[in-house]
């Protein structure tokens, strides 16, 4: 079991390995008995999504400060604007594509202090979609049809928030990454390499 402080996600299990945020440590058994209601995958859907509201409701916030509280947001750099109506409408664009235009519209953010990861969507207590944030590293590093595979992983996620569903890379994921033509991994290898019209985001 890791235990962290990001509430993106919550709790998630992968490969047997289990996710959960830090505040949990301090939760009455009721709410821990939600997470383990809401991890058994014989439970049918309806009383796991049951289990899944009761530990959402729980305030983790009050108990272990996230690093977003705690840290200043990431400096606007020169490009930034164009490089973010880019991304609005590559989100517009792969939304009418493989989704229908039934997404909402999101905000997005640039981030420079993702190392590791790509990118991610922030949700808010209730499972919520609140932004997609994207990595600036990424995007100075790698080619656009890399940026935009990213992008459709977090649709996916977005997906799943806004359809009440967990956000993890679970079964649901899977097969609706594999609908929309994305690896269905939490994690991918690529190739580094400087994309063209870009430069401005380094």
């Amino acid at each position: 079991m890791l235990t962290h402080t990001n509430q993106s996600v919550m709790l998630s299990l992968n490969r047997r390995v289990l996710r959960i945020h830090r505040g949990y440590g301090y939760a009455p058994d009721d709410v821990l008995k939600a997470v383990v209601r809401f991890l058994n995958p014989r439970l049918p859907r309806a009383l796991r999504r049951a289990a899944e509201r009761e530990f959402l409701r729980f305030p983790v916030q009050a108990f272990v400060a996230s690093p977003n509280h705690l840290r200043c947001p990431d400096q606007a750099r020169p490009g930034d604007v164009g490089l973010l109506n880019r991304l609005e409408q590559l989100h517009r664009q792969l939304n009418a594509q493989h989704f229908g235009g039934t997404l909402g519209t999101i905000p997005i953010r640039l981030s420079g202090r993702m190392r590791c990861r790509l990118g991610e969507l922030a949700v808010d207590l209730d499972g919520r979609p609140q932004e997609i944030g994207l990595s600036r590293r990424h995007l100075s590093q790698h080619a656009w049809s890399e940026i935009e595979h990213t992008m459709l992983h977090e649709m996916v996620h977005q997906w799943q928030a806004e359809m009440g569903l967990a956000v993890d890379h679970g079964p649901t994921f899977r097969a609706k990454a594999r609908q929309v033509g994305v690896l269905p991994a939490a994690s991918r290898k690529i190739p580094t390499s400087v994309p063209a019209g870009l430069e401005a985001s380094q």
